[in-house]
């Protein structure tokens, strides 16, 4: 075939799958439902490469599988389209970001549609519209009423570059996410949050529910949220109470200084006149609030002049100001207790602090540096002698019975920083009055919608200046009021698109109920590992929510999260268009076609693993589909034998369990091998159509194709999953499979070494057992080792064997000569 049919096919059947609405569903309570999801991405004017049609396609198989074994499957699609890729566009243009989004969703339309993605397009999303933000708005309203929204002034990491504020999840070692050569800068400023601790421990625990998620990102999800048990205890500093967390109690009368976030809010509240100026000059030389980069830097403090009463022994204790402390960690200030934390007895030495020993381990041992392990409490007043568990519940009791503390678990997680202030964004729907303070906007008057003509002049927010957005009417006095101008996090729009896709069109409310709890939970997700503690953590706590509502019935969004690996140029490095390594569809589907990508990309390797594009694996299987079609140009039927007919029903067997678990590449190899076993025989109609259904996830617009060409009716995508038939399974068959499998690797093996050796080698004898002898074809021998091959049993007395080689021949291990 030429090279170019490939591409006239795709089009042809993509157009009939469009025109027959082959991919679009309804709710149908008499079919078992099936919810296959990618994460959506963002409409980049780049457009897509080959890497991310990796990832469609992983999801976009187990679709068409699914919809094949007579599920109701949900696959739709739709654009995370707010973001600051396009704002920043819009700025350097001079134009709006919803020009540049909307050009670049039509882009992304077309070659998602050219990838023969079996997506139900009717039920698309797109986050920058109204009708759908309307309902990120409407979700803070609930949160605002429900006590889990609140504004508060904190310290943030700001990009100078984005001109706003970056949540801890996007600082990566000191610099921004986006701009890898920009140090994040630290402000203070009036914030609006999603009080997600609520639902911590809801969300750490329900994380041992979720069987079919990959363990790392279960990991990774702990110790995000950190939970731990311990104390919180009050010290008093300038005749005021601060609660101090601490997982470690039984060390409180080693306590030998404090140290507070030098990011804290209320730092200078308690700094004396005389070190002002110096902590001053510390707070400036810090560049993140994030707690990863924190623990990475070299342990710094400054003495803020302050003392706090210890609440056992009433000594009084200094107080520093240090940058590895989180300013919403507790209450923004810990404990230091330098002989049994080793961070603490470096800060300790650093600025010659005392350290006090009150924990030995049980056998005696020289201590040097910090003892972080349990054993006996020393130096503890009442409390030596006490084993370090025990005594942390008598120290927590003493505390509570004096009222100076109490038993607490508490999380590393922070509430989640929502406010960014740039434009291209979901207003946030609140208003400021002179009269009422702050006040939400009714649901009556969402949405709260951008406005379209509006110029771009500088970095800065254009809301900030643009009067017909800026003024408002206050929903309470009717006065004047003025609009809040920051926008929402666009990890905001993601957390719950999911569900609007069980009903796109609902402008009465977010989703109906009855849609949502019959599609949802998602069946299977499919996305990087890269959003383990984003994306992941939040829509779990949007659905958890939603459920408390009343919305939902079901408190976890996906039974099960696949991760894929990411496809790397052929420079071995990940595709980017910033490295020039990208490789784009359009390219490769001139050149072979889609489909021919399609089966390419996942038959390197497993799709949980990264893989190395290849322009020669992808010659290979080119040349492979050719094969197949030049087999239906000339394809004769006859009856099928027994021997391809048992290698069919196995191969249906373990194709249906690989593409199950998500193992494509070992069916891809399956579906080869098949139809090598019968490439030079004439096999029943009935049969090959068992193969095209087998082939059709994997190439789906060839396999339309065959399936017409051969005569049958409809879309092979809609037609049933072939069955094995294990009556048609012949173990003997398969025996000899293996056993073929493993001499041919044992020949090669001798070849190779005869060749090695600069020896010429003609022909090939095989000595088996006699009981064996069924399970060896000459003749399929020869062909896949490309030289003449006899096979004789080691009992023929006929045999040629002229260096006794039969006699090295064991059960499942044939003797092999050359010459």
């Amino acid at each position: 075939m030429k090279e170019t049919d490939f591409a006239k096919i795709e089009k042809k059947w993509q157009k009939a799958w469009e025109d027959k609405k082959a991919f679009e569903v309804k709710e149908d309570k008499k079919k078992q439902k099936y919810y296959v999801l990618e994460m959506f991405p963002y409409p980049s004017g780049t457009g897509l490469h080959m890497g991310h049609a990796h990832n469609y396609n992983i999801g976009d198989i187990y679709s068409r599988f699914k919809r094949m074994q007579g599920f109701n499957v949900l696959h739709p699609m739709g654009f995370d389209s707010f973001g600051l890729p396009a704002e920043n566009a819009a700025i350097k243009a001079k134009s709006h970001p919803k020009k540049f989004t909307e050009e670049a969703i039509a882009n992304f339309i077309r070659q998602m549609k050219d990838l023969g993605l079996s997506y139900d397009w009717s039920r698309m999303v797109e986050t920058h519209k109204p009708d759908y933000y309307r309902w990120d708005q409407w979700i803070f309203l609930k949160m605002y009423e429900k006590g889990l929204v609140y504004r508060k002034k904190s310290p943030v990491n700001w990009c100078p570059k984005c001109n706003t504020v970056l949540a801890n999840e996007q600082v990566i070692g000191g610099k921004c996410w986006r701009h890898e050569d920009t140090n994040v800068e630290i402000k203070h400023l009036e914030q609006w949050f999603f009080k997600i601790t609520h639902y911590a421990d809801e969300i750490y625990e329900d994380l041992n529910k979720l069987d079919d998620w990959p363990e790392l990102i279960k990991r990774l999800q702990r110790n995000w949220i950190g939970k731990s048990e311990g104390a919180e205890i009050d010290f008093i500093i300038n005749k005021e109470k601060w609660k101090i967390f601490t997982t470690r109690p039984d060390t409180i009368f080693g306590v030998t200084f404090l140290v507070i976030s030098a990011q804290h809010p209320r730092l200078m509240d308690i700094v004396t006149s005389e070190q002002k100026a110096k902590v001053q000059g510390f707070v400036k030389k810090l560049h993140s609030v994030k707690e990863e980069d924190l623990d990475k830097m070299e342990k710094e403090g400054v003495f803020t002049g302050a003392y706090a009463s210890h609440p056992l022994t009433g000594e009084k204790i200094p107080v520093y100001a240090g940058n590895f402390v989180l300013a919403d960690y507790g209450s923004g200030m810990v404990m230091g207790v330098p002989a049994h934390d080793e961070r603490d007895y470096e800060f300790a030495k650093k600025y010659k602090l005392p350290i006090k020993y009150v924990v030995k381990p049980e056998k005696a041992e020289k201590i040097e540096g910090a003892y972080e392990g349990v054993g006996i409490l020393v130096n503890s007043d009442s409390f030596n002698g006490l084993q370090t568990a025990e005594a942390k519940e008598h120290i927590i009791k003493v505390l509570e019975t004096k009222k100076l503390g109490k038993k607490v678990i508490n999380f590393r997680l922070r509430d989640w920083l929502i406010s960014r202030q740039r434009f291209w964004g979901t207003p946030i729907p609140i208003v400021y009055c002179d009269k009422c303070g702050v006040v939400p906007v009714p649901e009556k008057d969402l949405p709260i919608v951008l406005p379209e003509k509006i110029e771009f002049k500088g970095v800065s927010n254009p809301l900030l200046q643009y009067k017909p957005f800026l003024e408002a009417k206050c929903p309470n006095c009717k006065g004047p009021a003025r609009r809040e101008t920051d926008t929402m996090d666009t990890f905001v729009n993601s957390s719950w698109y999911f569900l609007r896709y069980c009903d796109s069109h609902n402008d009465k409310k977010i989703f109906d109920s009855a849609k949502a709890n019959y599609w949802c939970p998602i069946d299977v997700y499919v996305g990087g590992k890269e959003h383990a503690c984003l994306h992941l953590i939040y829509f779990r706590f949007y659905t958890k929510f939603l459920r408390d509502l009343g919305l939902i019935n079901f408190g976890e969004p996906a039974r099960r999260l696949f991760n894929q690996g990411f496809l790397l140029g052929p420079d071995g490095e990940r595709m980017s268009k910033s490295k020039g390594n990208v490789i784009l569809p359009e390219v490769v589907s001139k050149k072979y076609g889609i489909d021919v990508a399609r089966l390419f990309l996942v038959s390197i390797a497993s799709p949980d693993k990264d893989i190395m594009w290849s322009d020669e694996g992808i010659d290979g299987t080119f040349r492979f589909l050719k094969r197949v079609f030049s087999y239906v140009s000339n394809m004769k039927e006859g009856k099928t034998s027994k021997k391809i007919e048992s290698k069919i029903h196995s191969t249906i067997k373990k194709i249906t369990e690989e593409i199950e678990n998500f193992k494509y590449n070992l069916a891809v190899i399956r579906l080869r091998e098949l139809f090598e076993s019968f490439e030079h025989e004439s096999i029943a109609k009935s049969d090959f159509n068992l193969f095209i259904r087998l082939l059709s996830p994997f190439a789906p617009h060839l396999s339309e194709e065959l399936w017409q060409i051969i005569g049958n009716k409809g879309f092979v995508s809609l037609a049933p999953w072939p069955e094995a038939d294990e009556k048609k399974i012949d173990e003997k068959f398969e025996q000899a499979e293996k056993s073929a499998d493993k001499t041919v690797s044992d020949i090669l093996n001798v070849l190779r070494i005869v060749d090695e050796k600069k020896g010429k080698a003609n022909k090939v004898y095989v000595y088996v057992m006699p009981f064996e002898l069924e399970y060896y074809d000459s003749n399929e021998l020869t062909k896949r080792v490309g030289k003449p091959v006899m096979v004789f049993s080691v009992s023929d007395k006929k045999k040629h064997d002229p260096q006794g080689k039969a006699s090295k021949a064991k059960p499942g291990k044939p003797g092999i000569y050359v010459e």
